[in-house]
């Protein structure tokens, strides 16, 4: 489909579930707070919806096969933001987006927000609280959306005080489990189901590399597993990088995830990743 002399990809859910290579997730955030990108198209007194519009094509352009939008910050130690602020950040971004044909994902908890995504085209909801709120999870169900259930201990605000587990990855899987048994006596079918581990959600750096080594038991549930690793305190914890400078220490950690089973990578750094993935599939398909 072509929009104001741009080509835009035409996949649908299925063909990127499908796909034999791993799809790209591109992020992009319309919050003032958030650890990475935070205040590149909203403040208090601002929304620059063209821009933000403008970075996921670019992103689009790079490679990405999905944008995931996300108007409150998940980052640790971030507060909540309202309802009505959140609705103002996201839906006009995505209305954009989903006009021009674009896979887009919402990056939300709250049903109000959920259901107007949805009603927009929104295909996927991401929600980080993996679907504790019944009245979003009917929503998405009644939509027949998809959605990604995340694990996180406690919440943003506290989840990286202390975080303590006897067996990460058994605790993080027994979790995802039973929220991918919710989802399914709600009535979605597996394939509309993808888990993320949260990486960085109330785990310390042994936590986070310990899910990754282990990552094969998490695609032991038969539901997509989506990772987000991208510039994380991870990334930084291991290479002394700020934020600005881990693409290289992300990228390493998207192939990891990969080769280790992740069927979908969430990244700031589209292009690099694609490149990467696409090196690292050539090599595994020969």
């Amino acid at each position: 489909r072509v929009v104001d002399g741009t080509l835009w990809p035409m996949f649908t859910w299925e063909d990127l579930l499908r796909s034999s290579r791993a799809p790209v997730m591109g992020v992009v955030n319309v919050t003032p707070d958030s650890f990475s990108d935070g205040g590149r198209f909203v403040a208090p007194d601002r929304l620059d919806v063209a821009a933000a519009v403008a970075a996921a094509q670019a992103m689009i352009d790079a490679g990405a096969a999905i944008i995931d939008v996300g108007g409150e910050s998940t980052r640790p130690g971030s507060a909540g933001v309202t309802v009505e602020e959140e609705l103002r950040r996201v839906i006009p971004v995505v209305e954009r987006l989903t006009a021009m044909g674009t896979i887009v994902s919402v990056d939300t908890s709250k049903s109000v927000v959920a259901k107007a995504a949805l009603a927009v085209g929104v295909q996927l909801i991401n929600d980080v609280r993996a679907m504790a709120d019944q009245n979003l999870l009917a929503d998405v169900a009644k939509a027949g959306a998809a959605v990604c259930l995340m694990h996180m201990r406690g919440e943003p605000r506290t989840m990286q005080d202390a975080p303590s587990y006897g067996d990460v990855v058994a605790e993080v899987r027994m979790f995802l489990a039973e929220r991918i048994q919710r989802c399914l006596a709600a009535g979605l079918d597996a394939d509309q189901i993808l888990v993320d581990p949260g990486f960085g959600f109330g785990k310390t750096l042994q936590h986070n590399l310990e899910l990754l080594r282990r990552l094969k038991e998490l695609v032991s549930l038969d539901c997509p597993v989506l990772v987000g690793l991208s510039r994380k305190g991870m990334i930084g914890a291991l290479t002394g990088r700020a934020v600005g400078e881990r693409v290289a220490g992300s990228v390493a950690a998207a192939l990891i995830a990969v080769q280790h089973g992740a069927r979908i990578v969430r990244t700031h750094d589209v292009a690099a990743t694609v490149d990467a993935l696409a090196v690292a599939a050539a090599v595994m398909e020969t």
